[in-house]
């Protein structure tokens, strides 16, 4: 017995780690097909990055958000981390069976550990596996997670690590009753049991079962090593070595998610230069190797959990956007088409193969096939992502929030959609209207500029306006950025109107703009049109730093000693004025609109007094929400109204569902399953509310829009309204009380609420 289990252990140890050896080259070349990132952005503040990988490895901070899978998940995870020294000790039990690890084998700690590891390590598989079982792909109506999963490679992978762990398990006891425990030892804690029942046996028939076990745990180990080296593209193993690269590779040092601004566009490692772009410049991703190769490595760590999934506002309406399945197709065509890249192959930008007939002679079939393929085209196209997929996004955020291993897909789908726009002019037409209206007259309803300001005339005060009542923004507290909803869109200037008269009743002087201002350029870069966003964002940078003045230079930061605060109350606006011009040279203070409210209520500026009876439920905008963490000002905004009683949606806060206006779906047709507006409707109206309330314009109209379909068709009653919560806020506090709304009370500068900067 002994003689044959070290044969086979061995055997299968030198396989296994010469398999996995060139697993690990094919990988370092795999990455390396990738194109090359600005320099510093994945490598800046070191310290820092090692800290986030720490921080998210240990504290498990995206898996814990899903109960006890997050629990069990922490135990094999560090299991798998923590327990190769009982590998070590297998192979010396091969040849003598009571052999144990020098100096720390008897160490009553590390026994306690290896017992305490080895038993909740099984145990969590086993949780991991029942959770699986429960939630197989066959349940109807998208119900599963796991719906699209290699679960083949999961099985393998969870009854690998349940055999490894029931291995460990049985070994403790067969050391036990070797070493003699004829009573309890706290090292023999968990394993005491079998203890007790092996002790009755030979010690010929106890070194037998040691060998066998030991056999058992180390193929096993080797097995599922030689399988996974064969199998590069299995993310439901290799994510286990992956993801720590890719978390400290994640694009804010700080851990933050990949949401908020979007990244310029690159080639070669460099931003391109739309004024004066090079000649060898790639606009967008069109093949799978334009991807850079933080893209690649991102696509290989997916672990097909299918957390995204769950979560994706396309795909819970039936649409045919999975993030899970998107990436997961990325990553098998990238694998696939591996081996005929590393051969030489590819297409110059002019479409010429780079390699001759005779470097591409030796390369499988297979991946000459794969190499054929477009990135982007139907089935019929045989393409690797459908149209469809790729314009069923709403950039929510959903995927990125929720992923344990901070894949960054609304980077990537954005990059497909820049080569769709620029080159291939590939997108929804009515999307065209929009684009052309952008550029002729700078919004995307292609009114006339003086519209902006009409609304003005709809207040019963004055409204100053840049350049004509004031001369610049330094007389004034706030310059007011209204956006292209709020000026010109009638159901969001009733947010516009109630946010202003607010100010003017709290005493907070603020300026708008005079109309000369441009679409923040959001949609269009989301959309795919990214120098469109650039002409329209230096534009509005321009006349911003025209309009904040020139202040003079603190020294020691050469920035300006007077703060440049804008106040929004459209977070598309808000996002990009804040997260994005910076990369067009406009630093800004920004904030939105409900942080101001809330902040005036507590300084008591504001004084809710006039009951709004009633049931309300909010709905979290996205680009307030995750793409910025805004969530508390407009819940504290509500709370002060009296009369309101607040109940949440069953999905709210990081878990929010899309109103399914972004990504520049505001401008689309939506024509595949149900309209995400009406299933986030549906959701209110199972609590029955009297209200509901949101604070963006586009997520006021979209829901608008489907309540008064339900009102139609008589599925909602007359009475729900749909509001910002400026418009509650205005209700309660714009009746005459005793006493004045606005308090004698001075506000500090210095308590005003923190800007996103």
């Amino acid at each position: 017995m002994q003689l044959a289990a070290i044969i086979v252990s061995l055997t299968l140890t030198v396989v296994g780690v010469a398999l996995l050896a060139r697993a690990i080259g094919q990988f370092v070349r795999h990455f390396k097909l990738g194109q090359p990132v600005p320099a510093g952005t994945r490598t800046d503040n070191p310290y820092q990055r090692s800290v986030t990988l720490v921080r998210e490895f240990l504290g498990h901070t995206r898996m814990n958000r899903w109960g006890v899978v997050g629990i069990a998940h922490w135990f094999v995870a560090v299991g798998f981390l923590t327990l190769p020294p009982t590998i070590i000790t297998a192979y010396g039990q091969l040849f003598q069976a009571d052999w144990t690890l020098p100096i720390i084998g008897g160490f009553l700690p590390y026994e306690l550990y290896i017992e305490f590891i080895g038993a909740m390590t099984t145990l969590g598989i086993a949780v991991l596996i029942a959770i699986r079982l429960l939630n197989l792909p066959s349940r109807p109506g998208r119900k599963s997670r796991f719906a699209g999963s290699k679960m083949g490679q999961a099985y393998f992978v969870e009854y690998v690590i349940l055999t490894i762990g029931l291995a460990i398990y049985v070994l403790r006891g067969l050391e036990g009753a070797l070493h003699h425990v004829d009573h309890y030892e706290a090292a023999y804690f968990a394993s005491y049991p079998l203890v007790l029942a092996l002790k009755g046996l030979s010690v010929g028939a106890l070194q037998n079962l040691v060998y066998l076990f030991a056999m058992i745990k180390l193929s096993t180990t080797m097995i599922w090593m030689i399988t996974v080296s064969l199998n590069t593209n299995m993310g439901v193993a290799w994510h286990r070595f992956l993801a720590f690269p890719n978390i400290w590779f994640k694009r804010d040092a700080d851990g933050s998610t990949a949401l908020g601004a979007l990244q310029p566009m690159t080639s070669g490692g460099k931003e391109i230069d739309f004024e004066d772009p090079g000649d060898d410049d790639v606009y967008g991703v069109s093949q799978v190797e334009h991807f850079s190769w933080k893209g690649l490595l991102d696509f290989s760590t997916c672990t097909e959990c299918g957390r995204c999934q769950s979560q994706c506002p396309a795909w819970n309406t039936g649409k045919p956007l999975s993030p899970k399945l998107l990436i997961m197709s990325l990553r098998d065509h990238a694998h696939a088409k591996a081996p005929y890249l590393l051969a030489g192959g590819g297409k110059t930008m002019e479409g010429e193969e780079k390699a001759s007939e005779e470097a591409l002679k030796d390369v499988p079939a297979s991946a000459l096939a794969e190499a054929e393929r477009p990135l982007i085209g139907t089935l019929e196209e045989n393409g690797v992502i459908d149209p469809d997929v790729l314009w069923s996004c709403t950039t929510c955020g959903a995927c990125v929030e929720q992923c344990p291993v901070d894949i960054e897909h609304v980077d990537h789908i954005v990059d497909m959609r820049r080569y769709q726009v620029m080159i291939e002019s590939a997108f929804p037409s009515e999307a065209g209207t929009m684009l052309k209206n952008l550029e002729k007259k700078g919004n995307p309803w292609g009114l006339a500029k003086k519209q902006r300001v009409e609304w003005t005339k709809e207040v019963d005060f004055e409204v100053p306006i840049v350049g004509k009542d004031v001369e610049d923004l330094s007389e004034v507290d706030y310059l007011y950025w209204v956006g292209c909803a709020g000026a010109l869109e009638d159901r969001a200037k009733k947010t516009t109107k109630a946010f202003a008269e607010l100010l003017h009743m709290a005493g907070v002087k603020f300026a708008i703009m005079g109309g000369d201002e441009k679409c923040t350029g959001d949609s269009a870069r989301r959309l795919g049109n990214e120098p469109l966003f650039q002409q329209l964002g230096q534009e509005n940078v321009a006349m911003l730093n025209m309009a904040f003045g020139e202040d003079d230079e603190d020294e020691s930061t050469k920035k300006p000693k007077s703060a440049k605060k804008i106040v929004a109350t459209c977070p598309h606006c808000f996002n990009t004025i804040a997260n994005e011009y910076p990369q067009l040279g406009g630093e800004f203070e920004v904030i939105h609109h409900t942080q101001l409210l809330q902040h005036l209520i507590d300084e008591r500026k504001l004084i809710p007094v006039t009951p709004v009876d009633g049931l309300i439920t909010y709905h979290d905008p996205c680009y307030l929400g995750r793409h910025n963490k805004v969530y508390t000002p407009p819940r504290e905004i509500m709370d002060a109204v009296p009369g309101l009683r607040q109940q949440e949606m069953h999905r709210h806060k990081e878990r929010g569902f899309c109103c399914g206006a972004g990504g520049a779906r505001m401008w689309m047709e939506e024509r595949i399953g149900k309209r995400i507006n009406t299933e986030r409707v549906d959701e209110a109206l199972s609590l029955n509310p009297d209200i509901v309330s949101t604070a963006c314009p586009f997520c006021l109209v979209m829901l608008t829009d489907s309540v008064n379909g339900k009102k139609n068709d008589g599925k909602a009653k007359e009475s729900l309204q749909v509001v910002d919560v400026a418009q509650l806020l205005l209700e309660s506090v714009k009746k005459p009380v005793e006493e004045s709304p606005a308090s004698d009370t001075d506000t500090d500068a210095d308590s005003e609420p923190e800007p996103v900067k």
